[in-house]
């Protein structure tokens, strides 16, 4: 007898799947059981669920095909819910697998009841619940199907007992990705080219629907003497051997990036989905390029809309441009984004006497000592901010982590499924002292799984960007300290190499040390708590909200902090 649950295994083999990340559970004994009888699909034993889909998430991000994740019924799949909604914000196909209750008990309030499909519902393309075993494998393939061909997640909610019952049909179908080129109209085109050719100053915006068009993204750039300012997403596929790149815009950005947009007459988009409306130029004639229809005009009022590939509509935009007859702006934007890079590198330095390291200088050394194709995944908060602006691409390393659903805590469990993907290509977690703590349990996946994962931490025992949200709208920082361990020590009572930097002076030869482990490591970097990470523009309400945290933290008893505050970015300002 083949069972369903046997049949799901045998599809997702035939389909290239090479690991499932879960933990597992009793609903779940069906598919685990059916894994180790096949063989051939490693089951990835994660401490929290969490960290399955945050894993599945990753390695989707990092081959484009489609992973896969599970968890038990109720509590155990509900973990999943905030790495899925990564994945699916990412666009990146992901399967998971829900184990349900059994059959008889749906709807009678059992134990560990809940109704998955309607809870995961809002961050996936596909959710549906296998009542039967006629069912299957029928909707396994439309799953699949959609999942790849929408670039999103797929939830398919089974029961245990459905899961073990026998087989009504065993074939296992090969979804293969249809691929087409999608071009607009040679009237749209044209129209395009209207708008672009002799309107002054053009601007392009570009994120990460440019991956494989790097080359006619320059040529387009080239011909309209444009600068080119990427969102975060595009950093990786657009600011290496780019003669045109002033850096990235938005909260995290350069104040090149964000001059290079104000200043455009016409601002062309392509492949991103920059969220923030108030860095858009007003004035601009605005034309945007997306595969995507839906997306068109969705963040900013568009001049003219094209649905189209970035690479196919670029080239055929292309012939219809006229050289540029000016390049001062261009120029411009170079030359300001030559001042802000420098501007940046002089803070990228070690700290004076016994203070703590500016976490600037950490980020600069990850840069300068990793490898050529390192894959870099940085925690949502301040570690995103030195990774956008100290680590440097090169068309061969990854920059991967959580920017669109902007979670907490996504950068050891989405390390753990880069490193599963590519065991011996070097994998840097750079996390948050308070992102760690949060999944630090996956410290012991590693271990387990021989996952040679190095992962240092920006240990400022605080929610830090948190502090700064706080700072810039005028409130006390308040609830957000943290009593963090030394990692490093915690790290080798799990069996890890571990160790922890408290110096300037010592971090060079550390994280040389750190970065040559043959296995996982852990590097606890103790970094300055007070450093400011400015925006490129800076408005009067932040200004007003620093004027009032200033004057509350006086009056609340804390000046020592803000005397701190100004010792440590005192150099900031000259």
């Amino acid at each position: 007898m083949v069972t369903v649950a046997e049949n799901i295994v045998g599809t997702l083999r035939a389909n290239g799947v090479e690991r499932v990340y879960g933990l597992p559970g009793d609903s779940l004994n069906g598919l685990t059981d059916a894994l180790r009888k096949d063989g051939t699909i490693r089951w990835v034993n994660v401490r929290h669920e969490e960290s399955a889909a945050f894993a599945a998430s990753a390695e989707a991000q990092m081959t484009g095909e489609l992973t896969v994740c599970a968890g038990s019924c109720g509590p155990g799949n509900l973990h999943l819910i905030n790495g899925l909604y990564d994945a699916h914000r990412s666009r990146v196909p992901v399967l998971a697998i829900a184990a349900h209750i059994p059959t008889p008990e749906i709807g009678s309030n059992y134990f560990q009841e809940t109704h998955p499909q309607e809870i995961f519902r809002e961050c996936s393309v596909y959710a549906e619940y296998v009542a039967h075993p006629s069912q299957m494998p029928r909707m396994m393939e439309i799953a699949l199907r959609t999942a790849i061909e929408r670039r999103g997640v797929a939830i398919l909610v089974i029961p245990g007992d459905v899961a073990l019952a026998e087989a009504q049909s065993t074939r296992n179908t090969v979804i293969t990705q249809a691929r087409p080129v999608v071009v607009p109209s040679d009237d749209e085109l044209d129209h395009a080219a209207e708008l672009l050719n002799g309107r002054g100053r053009t601007t392009i915006l570009a994120g990460a629907g440019v991956a494989g068009a790097h080359a006619e993204l320059l040529a387009v750039a080239d011909r309209l003497g444009a600068p080119i300012v990427h969102a975060l997403r595009g950093k990786e596929h657009i600011e290496y051997d780019n003669p045109y790149d002033v850096g990235m815009t938005g909260l995290l950005g350069f104040s090149s990036g964000y001059r290079a947009m104000e200043n455009a007459d016409t601002l062309l988009m392509v492949g991103t989905d920059f969220p923030y409306q108030q860095f858009f130029p007003e004035d601009a004639t605005t034309i945007q390029i997306d595969l995507r229809g839906e997306q068109l005009g969705r963040r900013h009022p568009l001049d003219l809309g094209l649905v189209g590939d970035s690479r196919a509509t670029l080239a055929a935009l292309l012939p219809r441009l006229a050289e540029a007859r000016s390049r001062k702006h261009l120029d411009d934007s170079r030359r300001h984004y030559a001042k802000t890079r420098e501007r940046l590198d002089d803070l990228a330095v070690p700290s004076r006497g016994k203070a703590h390291i500016h976490p600037q200088y950490l980020a600069r050394l990850l840069d300068e000592k990793a490898s050529e194709d390192a894959v870099f995944l940085p925690d949502v908060g301040s570690p995103v901010v030195w990774a956008a602006r100290y680590l440097t691409m090169n068309g061969r390393r990854r920059l991967i982590g959580s920017f669109s659903h902007g979670s907490m805590a996504n950068a050891l469990p989405q390390a753990m499924g880069v490193q599963a993907t590519e065991p011996g290509r070097q994998v840097v977690a750079l996390a948050g002292d308070g992102g760690l703590s949060m999944l630090m349990g996956e410290l012991s996946t590693l271990v387990q799984e021989k996952l040679p994962v190095k992962v240092v931490v920006f240990n400022n025992s605080s929610l830090n960007f948190v502090e700064l949200e706080m700072k810039a709208a005028g409130f006390v920082t308040y609830g957000t300290d943290l009593a963090s361990p030394n990692f490093g020590d915690v790290a080798q009572a799990l069996g890890l190499w571990g160790r922890r930097v408290e110096s300037s002076k010592d971090l060079p030869k550390a994280v040389e040390e750190f970065l040559a482990v043959d296995g996982p490591a852990v590097l606890d970097v103790r970094t300055e708590r007070q450093e400011l990470s400015m925006p490129p523009s800076i408005t009067a309400e932040q200004v007003k909200g620093f004027t009032l945290y200033a004057v509350r933290t006086v009056m609340s008893g804390r000046g020592d902090e803000l005397l701190e505050l100004a010792k440590t970015n005192l150099r900031q300002l000259f």
